[in-house]
C-alpha cells in the first residue's frame, strides 16, 4: 500500500488481516517513498531499535503490542478502527514526506 496512490481502507485492512496479534507486537510503519509497512518485532525488540534499523522510515505509529487486539482478522473488519488509522497515515505522510526527521505518531488510533 503506498500512500501517493490514494489507499483505501480495504488495502489497509488486508495488511492487518495478515497478521497475527496473538504471535508479536507489531509496528506500522512509513517509508520515504510513501509504502506503509507493518512489521512483526521479536519479544524483546524496543520501539527504539526498530527505527536505528530501518535507514528509509520517515514516520511510525507507536507499537501494537502482542495480544491487545490491534492487529489481526478483528482488528482489520473493524472500520471504526481503521478509518482513523488511514486518515492518521495520511495526515502524517502528508505533513512528512519532504522532511528528513523520523515521526512517531503517538497515539494508537
Amino acid at each position: 500500500m503506498n500512500l501517493n496512490n490514494q489507499p483505501s481502507i480495504d488495502e489497509l485492512a488486508r495488511m492487518f488481516a495478515a497478521h497475527k496479534d496473538t504471535l508479536d507486537s507489531h509496528i506500522l510503519w512509513i517509508s520515504k517513498n510513501g509504502q506503509v509497512h507493518m512489521d512483526c518485532l521479536s519479544p524483546f525488540t524496543q520501539e527504539d531499535e526498530f527505527e536505528k534499523n530501518r535507514q528509509d522510515l520517515c514516520a511510525r505509529l507507536k507499537m501494537y503490542r502482542r495480544g491487545q487486539g490491534y492487529v489481526g482478522k478483528k482488528a482489520a473488519a473493524d472500520k471504526d478502527f481503521m478509518g482513523p488509522v488511514l486518515q492518521t497515515l495520511t495526515q502524517a505522510w502528508q505533513s512528512m514526506h519532504n522532511t528528513s526527521e523520523v515521526r512517531v505518531i503517538d497515539r494508537l488510533c
